[in-house]
Order: structure tokens, then C-alpha cells, then sequence
């Protein structure tokens, strides 16, 4: 199954947390096939779009087997809510098919947070799916946040050290959470080398 929605959902999030697993979970159990892959395209960047329903749409791949979403946040536009450029569209929906329902050997995704560590002034992230390595793409990196203890996020320096992104903000002395892409139409540009950005995410999930 491959679903691309989640417009009219933007303003419950939260709600999409749990209402979304539950139609996958529906259609498997009615078509009574298993649990067979269930693809999905991440809300692209839009004004209307909240970055909260974009990580209900990422916990969906951590929470329920054999998904995948396809990121879509380099291809939006911010007064068009169906952007023209559905050709990487198709074609990370195309990998995601041949990995999960094919089972060929290939780089699905692109790369996902999966952890952070602290150190001093720095936090570092560590992510999965880094396929051939990661990339800046166009220039240095962009569109990462971070907060001290008071919760205020400030714009932060983010830098590729091998598998890892470390990022640090002046006047920021005991980092506690990181946020990248964490707006409506966010300008970001975190990839792998197979040319799959990674999606939006923040470290402090409530």
C-alpha cells in the first residue's frame, strides 16, 4: 500500500500518533494479507504544515513493522500544499518498494535520528539508514536548533564528523535538546551520499 495524506490532520497532531498506526493496522487486518509493507509520504513543507504532524508520520516507522515514508521536505512549496515535483516522490517511494516488499539489498532512506550524546558544550547525534555517508547538500549545514536547560531554542552550528552531527550554539553552555527542521517550511539540507534527506526531528519528545 503506498498513502500519500495528512493535510487535514495538521492541526492534531498528537491525535495522528495513534490514529494513523490504527488505519494500517485496519487495512492489514481486513484484507487479512499480513502485515504487508505500508509506504507513506511525509507531509512536504507547506504554511499550514506542522512540524509535530511530520514526527507523528516518523514515529509511525518506529512504532509499526514494515513501513517506510518517503521524506519530502526538499521538494515543498510553502502556498502550494500538492507541490509540482513528484518525480523524488515516486523514486523514494520506488526504493522503499524494492527494499521492503522485494527485499533487494538497498538504501531505502534517508538518514534517521537515533541518538543523542552529550559532551560539554556539544551534543552529538548519532543517526541509522547513513547509507554511503552523510552530506551537507549545496553548503554547510543548516537548520538545526538547540536549548539549554531553559527550553529557549536558539540557532545552532551543525557539523558532519563522520556518522555523526555535532552541534553547539554560542552562549549555550549545557546543551539538553536538538531540533532540526523543526518549522512549518523549514530550509534544511541533511542527506545521505544516495541523495535521501533526512526528516525533520527533535530530540525532546514530550
Amino acid at each position: 500500500a503506498i498513502w500519500y495524506q495528512g493535510e487535514a490532520n495538521s492541526s492534531r497532531a498528537r491525535e495522528y500518533q495513534t490514529l494513523f498506526p490504527s488505519l494500517i493496522t485496519n487495512w492489514r487486518r481486513a484484507w487479512g494479507q499480513g502485515d504487508f509493507p505500508f509506504l507513506f509520504v511525509q507531509i512536504a513543507p507547506h504554511n499550514g504544515m506542522s512540524p509535530e504532524l511530520r514526527e507523528a508520520q516518523r514515529i509511525t516507522t518506529q512504532t509499526t513493522q514494515n513501513t517506510a515514508m518517503a521524506v519530502t521536505i526538499d521538494v515543498g512549496h510553502p502556498t502550494d500544499i500538492h507541490p509540482i515535483q513528484k518525480q523524488p516522490v515516486g523514486v523514494r517511494l520506488a526504493l522503499a518498494a524494492r527494499a521492503l516488499a522485494y527485499g533487494e539489498k538497498i538504501e531505502y532512506s534517508g538518514p534517521e535520528y537515533d541518538s543523542l550524546s552529550v559532551n560539554g558544550s556539544r551534543l552529538t547525534l548519532a543517526f541509522k539508514h547513513l547509507g554511503g555517508g552523510l552530506v551537507a547538500q549545496g553548503g554547510e549545514l543548516k537548520g538545526f536548533t538547540i536549548a539549554g536547560p531553559d527550553g529557549k531554542f536558539v540557532s545552532a552550528k551543525a557539523e558532519i564528523r563522520g556518522e555523526y552531527v555535532v552541534v553547539s550554539a554560542d552562549g549555550v553552555t549545557h546543551p539538553k535538546a536538538v531540533r532540526y527542521g523543526w518549522a512549518n517550511t523549514p530550509d534544511v539540507n541533511l542527506f545521505n551520499k544516495e541523495g535521501i534527506p533526512a526528516s525533520p526531528f527533535r530530540t525532546d519528545v514530550d
